[in-house]
């Protein structure tokens, strides 16, 4: 392959942050078909395309993304270097890119982020959103993996893996006057309000299907597909919650919640997305070996 041409390699940086060859050739005060040329010999260098071009942007290739990676990691340890020299402190970083459905548990992501969290050189980016938004960013390369609560759908375009990573048990959880005198399952559904997840849910299809298979008609006094919300409404004692315990860890923990049922044959499953590519980040093996409980 010979040696790296690091002239080349700072052009092509530059390019992959701007987004734009005309923009970046007049920062960089050179021309246009001057950068383009010092781009294309360091795609025949490291023999693949770096960028693909739709309409006047350039958007990265996989092994783009993967140069750019290198090259802020090598672009970062030069003014490590100065810094050192300088009396400075300072490390290379390593960036892992992580998306999350907007209403999954913060307990469960943080548990999932946790082993990246104690790193003193590892930086986790962490995006909310919509499943469809997630999963464009994920096949645009500008996510890792995408955590989520159903396993998407997939076909030969959209080559998605979805790795397990826990079942939590679902339960019914309220503040301790309201569970007080309940005398089973059936007392709790038919006694109180009972705040659920959406209709979306996979909890809430296996929760209808359970209150049926009860005889129960519960009264419901939210729908609710926020998490974080659902969780504050429990605390409220605006009614029963239908949650995995890991969502209110801490108000279990302290008391303020009880677990006043477990919900049998009713579990979340959560998921870690990713997909296939040639140059995985390599934190990912380590996150997705995690035991998330």
């Amino acid at each position: 392959m010979g040696q790296l041409n690091y002239n080349h390699l700072r052009y092509f940086w530059a390019v992959a942050h701007e987004g734009n060859l005309t923009r970046t050739a007049e920062k960089l005060n050179v021309s246009q078909s001057a950068l383009s040329i010092q781009i294309r010999k360091l795609e025949a260098q490291v023999g693949h395309a770096l960028f693909e071009r739709r309409g006047k942007q350039l958007i990265l290739t996989e092994a783009g993304r993967v140069a750019l990676d290198h090259a802020d990691t090598i672009f970062a340890a030069g003014d490590e270097l100065l810094g050192t020299l300088k009396q400075q402190s300072g490390m290379i970083r390593r960036v892992i890119r992580v998306g999350a459905l907007a209403t999954l548990s913060r307990n469960f992501q943080l548990g999932f982020l946790r082993p990246m969290l104690s790193l003193p050189d590892v930086e986790v980016v962490l995006r909310s959103g919509r499943l469809a938004d997630l999963l464009r960013e994920l096949e645009a390369l500008r996510l890792d993996v995408v955590l989520v609560n159903q396993v998407p759908h997939r076909d030969a375009a959209t080559p998605w893996i979805s790795h397990k990573l826990a079942d939590q048990q679902v339960s019914l959880v309220g503040t301790p006057r309201r569970v007080a005198n309940a005398a089973g399952i059936v007392d709790l559904l038919s006694d109180n309000p009972i705040i659920l997840p959406s209709l979306e849910s996979s909890v809430r299809t296996g929760f209808d299907a359970l209150a049926a298979r009860l005889g129960v008609r519960p009264r419901i006094a939210a729908e609710v597909d926020d998490m974080a919300m659902l969780r504050l409404m429990a605390r409220e004692d605006v009614g029963l919650a239908v949650v995995p315990p890991i969502v209110v860890n801490d108000e279990l923990a302290n008391g303020m919640l009880v677990e006043a049922s477990k919900l049998p044959g009713l579990q979340e499953t959560f998921y870690a997305v990713t997909q296939m590519r040639r140059f995985p980040n390599p934190l990912l093996k380590q996150l997705l070996k995690t035991e998330v409980i």
